[in-house]
């Protein structure tokens, strides 16, 4: 990891965390609500699932033995840190208040004694099963991926996002955006631009001409949340509403309570943009 952070470059790292849990925290209260209108301020309260006032859920939980690892020194890109990153995850499966379907899924069905190749073939089998495993249960704990490659290059970073996204999610659209917003968060921990579009190149070229046009559209002028609520349990809205809470804020505050206004999926679609306000 980096050593050499300017002061404003570490606050950006940590807002990168710290943005993401609380968002996270705030939007538990109001998932599976409507869309609020933009009057409306929200405030931390009981989540739907049972979490206190202030209480992260699953989103930051899972990606609290990502940090763990990197804190460490460690590579993601060592299987066994990939699988101390699962076993630490159905530890704290076993008494979360709720962890998702699809990851619940393949987490039961990872054998007690596993490898990294137990635990993809359980998320391939799932994903042959329902037909899709584009969820956004990967995006939602990547972001802090980005943490460890600061100094290290963005092909490494992407790599290291597609290996983690496919340890629940089979589907190529989970991994490609797990990849554009660990990118466009180390971009900006670096720089403090919010630069999505720049982090295509690092897709295979049929995947990027695929994206370019959601990002564009999460990006155009006057989008909101609200334009991709429907469906924002699904990977590609989560990522088009998280993008359009931070491009178009005023400030980190801002782009936290974008996202709750957006509705449906709200402690998700608002960790996710967290990670990435406070990056910027």
């Amino acid at each position: 990891m980096i050593t050499e952070l300017t002061s404003i470059q570490l606050d950006r790292a940590i807002g990168t965390v710290l943005a993401s849990a609380a968002g996270d925290a705030l939007g538990s209260q109001y998932e599976f609500g409507p869309a609020l209108p933009d009057a409306f301020t929200p405030r931390f309260g009981r989540g739907v699932f049972g979490h206190a006032r202030g209480e992260w859920t699953d989103d930051t939980s899972m990606a609290i033995p990502i940090l763990d690892v990197l804190a460490r020194g460690d590579r993601i890109d060592d299987a066994a840190s990939r699988e101390e990153i699962v076993g630490r995850s159905i530890e704290w499966a076993d008494t979360a208040k709720d962890d998702g379907a699809q990851t619940r899924s393949v987490l039961l069905q990872t054998p007690e004694s596993f490898t990294e190749a137990d635990v993809r073939t359980a998320a391939h089998t799932i994903h042959e099963r329902a037909g899709r495993s584009g969820g956004n249960g990967a995006l939602m704990r990547t972001g802090p991926l980005a943490l460890g490659y600061l100094d290290r290059p963005t092909t490494e970073l992407a790599d290291a996002a597609r290996a983690v996204s496919g340890l629940t999610r089979w589907e190529a659209d989970s991994a490609s955006a797990c990849i554009l917003w660990c990118a466009a968060i180390r971009h900006a921990i670096l720089t403090s631009e919010l630069d999505m579009r720049g982090q295509l190149a690092l897709l295979p070229a049929a995947d990027a001409a695929h994206w370019a046009p959601l990002i564009d559209e999460a990006l155009a002028p006057g989008a909101h949340p609200r334009d991709f609520m429907e469906s924002n349990d699904w990977v590609v809205r989560a990522f088009q509403g998280a993008l359009a809470a931070v491009a178009g804020a005023s400030s980190l505050t801002d782009a936290v309570e974008r996202a709750i206004r957006g509705g449906r999926d709200t402690d998700t679609v608002d960790a996710i943009a967290g990670s990435l306000a406070g990056a910027v």
